[in-house]
C-alpha cells in the first residue's frame, strides 16, 4: 500500500514515486479471484425478501465480475486515480488504537489524525491520512449509496415508473461495496505488518516482503477451486444494527488474525496446496467478507425502506 514520505530531493522522489507504485501494485486485497468468489457467494445469499432482479443469473454475474473492480482502477501506470484511492484499500488499525471513537465522518477522522500527528515526537509521519488508510470510510460512503439507491427503486416501483437504470446503479453499488468488504476480511489489510512484519518481533515472523501476496493472491489461485468451497460457511443475512460501529469491530476481529498468517507462513502452511489448517483459515476468511457483504446489503435494502433522518443544514 501507499505510504507518504516526508520531503525528499527531486531525484529521490522521483524513485520514490515509482517505488511506491509498485509496493501498491503488489499489495491489492484478495487478487481478483479471491474478491470475485466472495462477491458470488454473497450475492448467492440474497434473500427473496429483496428485490427480484438481484437474484438473476446476470445480476449475480455482474456483481461477482465487479468484485475486482477498484483493483482495475489500480493498473496501468501511475495516476491522480490511482494515488488518490489507494488508501481506501487499507487502516492501519495499530496507528488509531487509543484515539478514542472514530468520527463517523472521513474528513474529521482526518482532522483527528492531524492533531495525533502534531502532538507526537516520534515519526510523526505514520499518522498522515494516506499512511493510516480509510477502509471503514469508502465502506460506509458505498453502502450509504446503496441505501439512496435502494430507496429511488421503492419509490419508482411505487409510481409505476421503470427501473431499470436505476437497478444497473444497485448492481454497481453492491459489486463496488463488496471489494472494501472483503479487503476488510483480509487481516493484512488491517496493519502495518501488511507486508512483512515491523513491530516488535519475538516470534521471528518474516520481515520480508512478498507475504500479502502470497497469501491473498498465490494461496487463493492454487486452493479455491470455486466459490463452493467457502460457501457452505456463509449464512442467511441478518441485519447489521449499527453499521459504522460494526463495520469497525469486523474490521478489528479481522486485525486478532495477523499473528495468525504470520504463523502459517513461518510454518510454510501457503507452499504448494497449503495445509488443513491454512485451507481452513482461507475459507473462513472468505467466508467472512462474504457474510459481512451479504448483511450489509440486507441492512441497506432494510434501512431503505425507513424514513429519511433529519440532515443538518449542508456548509456551502
Amino acid at each position: 500500500m501507499k505510504r507518504t514520505r516526508g520531503a525528499v530531493p527531486r531525484a529521490t522522489a522521483f524513485v520514490l514515486v515509482y517505488a511506491l507504485y509498485f509496493a501498491q501494485m503488489a499489495a491489492y486485497g484478495w487478487g481478483s479471484l479471491g474478491h470475485t468468489d466472495i462477491n458470488q457467494v454473497a450475492a448467492e445469499k440474497i434473500p427473496a425478501s429483496m428485490p427480484k432482479f438481484l437474484r438473476s443469473k446476470s445480476a449475480i454475474q455482474k456483481i461477482a465480475y465487479l468484485g475486482p473492480e477498484p483493483d482495475r482502477w489500480r493498473d496501468g501506470a501511475p495516476s491522480a486515480l490511482n494515488y488518490a484511492q489507494a488508501p481506501d484499500h487499507f487502516i492501519d488499525l495499530e496507528r488509531i488504537e487509543g484515539l478514542g471513537p472514530l468520527p463517523m465522518g472521513r474528513y474529521d477522522f482526518i482532522k483527528m489524525l492531524y492533531a495525533k500527528r502534531a502532538a507526537t515526537t516520534d515519526h510523526p509521519d505514520n499518522y498522515l491520512p494516506d499512511r493510516v488508510g480509510f477502509q471503514p470510510y469508502i465502506t460506509i460512503e458505498v453502502l450509504e449509496r446503496l441505501e439512496l439507491a435502494f430507496r429511488a427503486y421503492r419509490e419508482m416501483k411505487q409510481k409505476k415508473q421503470k427501473t431499470d437504470v436505476i437497478e444497473g446503479n444497485i448492481i454497481f453499488y453492491m459489486g463496488w461495496l463488496g471489494h472494501y468488504v472483503a479487503d476488510g476480511s483480509q487481516p493484512l489489510h488491517t496493519t502495518v505488518n501488511y507486508d512483512g512484519w515491523v513491530e516488535a518481533n519475538p516470534n521471528g515472523y518474516t520481515t520480508q516482503h512478498g507475504i500479502h501476496a502470497e497469501f491473498e493472491t498465490d494461496f487463493v489461485n492454487r486452493v479455491v477451486s470455486s466459490p463452493a468451497s467457502f460457501a457452505g460457511l456463509v449464512n442467511p443475512p441478518q441485519r447489521v444494527a449499527h453499521p459504522f460501529d460494526d463495520y469497525l469491530k469486523y474490521l478489528w476481529a479481522s486485525n486478532a488474525l495477523v499473528p495468525e498468517v504470520y504463523a502459517l507462513d513461518k510454518a510454510k502452511a501457503f507452499d504448494g496446496t497449503g495445509t488443513l489448517e491454512s485451507v481452513k483459515f482461507l475459507d473462513q476468511r472468505l467466508a467472512a467478507g462474504s457474510q459481512m457483504l451479504v448483511d450489509l446489503w440486507y441492512t441497506a435494502w432494510l434501512e431503505s425502506a425507513e424514513p429519511l433522518p433529519q440532515r443538518p443544514s449542508a456548509t456551502p
